[in-house]
């Protein structure tokens, strides 16, 4: 069976490394690049990171380039250190990984990739300010299918009362985005809110030999103890970045979905908020899914044998 080509474009923190070491684990995917953006922390931290993860992991060969760093209609002002640390990953240090950064732009390695693989599936777990950029640069190679975790219709926002923070952070990206004909599926929070990693699942990710779960296992503390008490009534977070990274491999069952052209509202008061008014031949949004995502991640991961 050939395996599903992804690119990933991510503000690499905590959950974005569960989701990269997932899709690492997953036999039904092959990761062909990975952009990164501001959004849990700065665009090149993120890449720093990520080729750290890919160096714990074992993996090598993975083109990994900078994306934007600033927002279309604002700067990055910083990140998500209360939820993901100062450096992303929950203070752990990561190591600098001896790879190194691709020298070409976000854009640039969209395209080649897009272009060098028909099937291609882009997964998105931050801002979308890179795929806003690549959507309005001529000539690009078209993609097969994109795939966002981002947005909030029948659930509450977790940065305001309406907007989830990926969207939030830029809105104006995020717009650009939903105009395209692309064929698009949103994993909003309506769906990751009620997936969820607890400590019990953080003890098999413990008991995982090798590099890389040891390192995900030393980080995920600090994003437990962010939502209990504030989010959750004990210590569990939501597998947001692993969820979409699931939708994009493709390998979940019982999955319901919702038909509707996204618009994302800019006004004050409702800056970042995702609505869903008309119907649409090319976009929905995961409404939930049957299962549960936390044992689809730790069977995948206790699977493959990691080196370290």
């Amino acid at each position: 069976m050939s395996r599903r080509p992804i690119l990933v474009d991510c503000d690499t923190g905590i959950d974005d490394a569960l989701a990269l070491a997932y899709l690492l684990a997953e036999p039904a995917v092959e990761i062909v690049g990975v952009t990164t953006v501001s959004g849990n922390t700065d665009a090149a931290r993120a890449a720093a990171n990520t080729l750290s993860l890919f160096e714990l992991a074992g993996v090598d060969g993975i083109p990994v380039a900078v994306g934007a760093h600033d927002f279309r209609d604002r700067p990055y002002a910083g990140g998500a250190a209360h939820i993901h640390g100062d450096d992303g990953v929950g203070g752990l240090a990561l190591a600098a990984a001896r790879a190194a950064i691709d020298a070409r732009p976000a854009v640039e390695l969209i395209d080649h990739l897009a272009a060098r693989h028909p099937g291609l599936t882009v997964l998105t777990l931050g801002p979308l300010t890179n795929l806003a950029a690549y959507a309005e640069t001529p000539g690009v190679a078209a993609f097969d299918r994109l795939v966002v975790m981002g947005g909030a219709f029948a659930h509450s926002g977790n940065v305001t009362a309406w907007a989830e923070a990926n969207i939030h952070n830029d809105p104006e990206a995020a717009a650009v985005v939903f105009a395209q004909t692309w064929d698009t599926t949103l994993v909003p929070l309506d769906v990751t809110m009620s997936q969820t990693l607890d400590a019990a699942d953080l003890v098999r990710v413990d008991a995982i030999a090798g590099a890389l779960p040891r390192a995900l296992a030393a980080m995920l503390p600090f994003s437990l103890d962010f939502y209990a008490g504030r989010v959750f009534p004990d210590r569990r977070c939501a597998l947001h970045d692993p969820l979409a990274a699931m939708v994009a491999a493709g390998v979940l069952r019982g999955v319901s979905v919702a038909s509707g052209q996204v618009e994302v509202r800019r006004e004050r008061g409702e800056r970042g908020r995702t609505v869903s008014s008309r119907g649409s031949s090319t976009q929905r949004w995961v409404r939930g899914m049957e299962g549960s995502a936390a044992e689809v991640l730790l069977e995948r991961l206790e699977a493959r044998e990691w080196p370290g």
